[in-house]
C-alpha cells in the first residue's frame, strides 16, 4: 500500500493547466512562424524570378534598340536612300502601265451625253484606290447637267468634284463651258 505524505508548508499546486495551454501557444506560434516563414519565402522567389526576367526583358529590349539603330542607320545612308528612291520612281512607272485605259473610256462612252467631250484625264494613285482629274467641255448647260448626272449614277465613278468652270465668251466656239472635275475610279 502506498501512503502519500506532503512534507511541503504549502499545499501543492499543479501547474499542468499551465503547461497545456503554454505548449499549445507556443505549438501555434511555431505553427504560425513556419506559415509566415513559407510565405516570405515564396514572396522573395518570386520577386527574385520577376527581377530576372525584367533584367533578361531590358537586356532584349537593348540588344533590339541596337539593331533598330543599326537597321536605320542603313536605310538612311546615301546609297540605300537612292535605292528606295529608285524603286519609288519604279513602281510608280510599273502603277501607271497597269492603269485601266479602256475600262475608263468604256465607261466614259456610257456616261458621255451628245454635246460633251473629254479634253484631258490625269490619272493618279492615291493610298488605294484611283482618282481621275479630268478636263470636259460641254456645248451648253443642259449637256453639262447630263454629263454629270450620267457621271453621279455611272457605278464605276464616285465622290465627284468640280473644282472650276469656265464659259466661252466668243459666240464662235462650239463648246462654251469647260469644267475641271476630279473623281474616284474603281473597276467594277
Amino acid at each position: 500500500m502506498k501512503v502519500r505524505l506532503n512534507l511541503a508548508t504549502s499545499p501543492l499546486e499543479s501547474n499542468r493547466s499551465f503547461g497545456v495551454g503554454a505548449a499549445l501557444v507556443g505549438g501555434l506560434g511555431v505553427v504560425a512562424m513556419l506559415l509566415l516563414s513559407w510565405h516570405a519565402y515564396r514572396v522573395w522567389r518570386a520577386n527574385t524570378e520577376a527581377r530576372a526576367e525584367q533584367a533578361q526583358l531590358e537586356a532584349d529590349m537593348n540588344r533590339l534598340r541596337g539593331q533598330r539603330a543599326d537597321i536605320e542607320a542603313f536605310f538612311n545612308q546615301d546609297a540605300t536612300v537612292q535605292q528606295q528612291d529608285r524603286a519609288a520612281y519604279l513602281n510608280n512607272l510599273i502603277a501607271q502601265r497597269a492603269f485601266p485605259w479602256t475600262s475608263i473610256f468604256m465607261a466614259f462612252e456610257r456616261s458621255l451625253p451628245v454635246g460633251v467631250r473629254v479634253i484631258s484625264i490625269e490619272p493618279r494613285l492615291v493610298g488605294d484606290h484611283l482618282e481621275l482629274r479630268f478636263l470636259i467641255a460641254a456645248a451648253d448647260d443642259d449637256s453639262k447637267l447630263r454629263f454629270l448626272k450620267a457621271l453621279e449614277s455611272a457605278p464605276e465613278f464616285s465622290q465627284i468634284e468640280v473644282f472650276s468652270e469656265q464659259r466661252s465668251t466668243r459666240p464662235t466656239d462650239a463648246d462654251h463651258i469647260t469644267l475641271s472635275l476630279q473623281a474616284r475610279y474603281s473597276a467594277t
